[in-house]
């Protein structure tokens, strides 16, 4: 072999890229996993999230021939699954399903996690959520202004879904000098729930409430992403109203440290085939509830988990 070929070899390999063969006219193989491949997804059986990872690991088994085995392992924001995974076999047949909250705010802010940012290979992002506040349209807000209008004539209770929301929520009444009243609830639909019972006034959701928007019976007021949602191009940002933080997450595919660059890579490349072909039911589904796939992977992915981290340490410290 040349110093140029061997070159060329290093560089494939640093870059997580499917190795070339190193003899003219040869292909490398394409990595295939050894046995049935545990997916453990972080979310409700029966939530947007859950359908998103078992529509995308059905199509995978059509398309790939590989047998994947679904479960829920629930909990702690993702924490419950990534202590299990972190454990695993390293070779591609244990992956999950989590958000990249997971390997940020809700990592920092745990005293003891169990585990830490290094234990794992990312491998993907598969699309983002569609994080918004809303309120039924029939209490008359049209804009955030009324809903703070209403807020300094008594106390609303906005719904939020774990930590670092209720820390966004706390900096949204300081922001506009109300104090909410702040309602943890478990998950969207919950939320959801709670806002059509009347048991909150407003509340975030993560594109759960993105068909109700549409159909006029929710209003939506802000995005909590890092640009304005599709179904409500005219809410505006936090970071519009001056507050520089995203309550948002992306649905995040990764495994136990030391997965093969191989692997990791023809399991990147499937999931991308997947949700960039309309005519599956995953891609559909993605469309829909998440505005369409986002894919990250290798250093951009690796600069997105690392600028979480950063965030989530400032939203910490404001919040504090």
């Amino acid at each position: 072999m040349t110093l140029k070929t061997a070159k060329k070899v290093l560089v494939s390999a640093a870059l997580g890229v499917a190795a070339v063969g190193l003899t003219a006219g040869s292909a490398a193989a394409e990595w295939k996993p050894k046995g049935p491949i545990n997916f453990m997804i972080a979310f409700t059986a029966g939530g947007g999230a859950d359908t998103q990872a078992r529509l995308i690991a059905s199509e995978l088994e059509k398309r790939k021939g590989w047998k994947i085995i679904p479960s829920n392992v629930t909990g702690k924001g993702g924490a419950v699954l990534a202590r299990k995974i972190k454990d695993q076999p390293n070779d591609g047949t244990t992956i999950g399903m989590a958000v990249n909250q997971t390997f940020g705010y809700n990592m920092l802010a745990t005293k003891n996690p169990g585990y830490g940012i290094k234990d794992f290979s990312y491998i993907t992002t598969t699309a983002g959520s569609q994080m918004g506040v809303y309120a039924k349209t029939e209490k008359g807000w049209k804009t955030w202004d009324d809903v703070v209008k209403a807020a300094k004539g008594k106390t609303l209770k906005i719904g939020v879904m774990g930590q670092k929301l209720t820390d966004i929520a706390f900096l949204l009444g300081q922001k506009h000098g109300v104090k909410f009243n702040i309602v943890v609830l478990r998950g969207g639909r919950a939320v959801l729930n709670a806002i059509n019972a009347g048991d909150v006034d407003v509340g975030f959701g993560a594109g759960i409430q993105n068909k109700a928007v549409r159909a006029g019976t929710l209003v939506q007021f802000l995005s909590a992403e890092d640009k304005r949602v599709k179904v409500s191009p005219n809410a505006p940002t936090l970071a519009e109203l001056g507050i520089p933080f995203r309550g948002g997450s992306k649905f995040l595919v990764f495994g136990p440290k030391g997965i093969p660059a191989d692997a990791q890579a023809e399991i990147a490349k499937a999931i991308a085939d997947v949700l960039n072909d309309k005519s599956t039911k995953a891609a559909d589904f993605v469309g829909k509830a998440f505005g369409g796939p986002q894919l990250f992977t290798g250093p951009a992915l690796e600069k997105q988990i690392e600028d979480g981290i950063k965030e989530s340490q400032a939203l910490l410290k404001a919040s504090s």
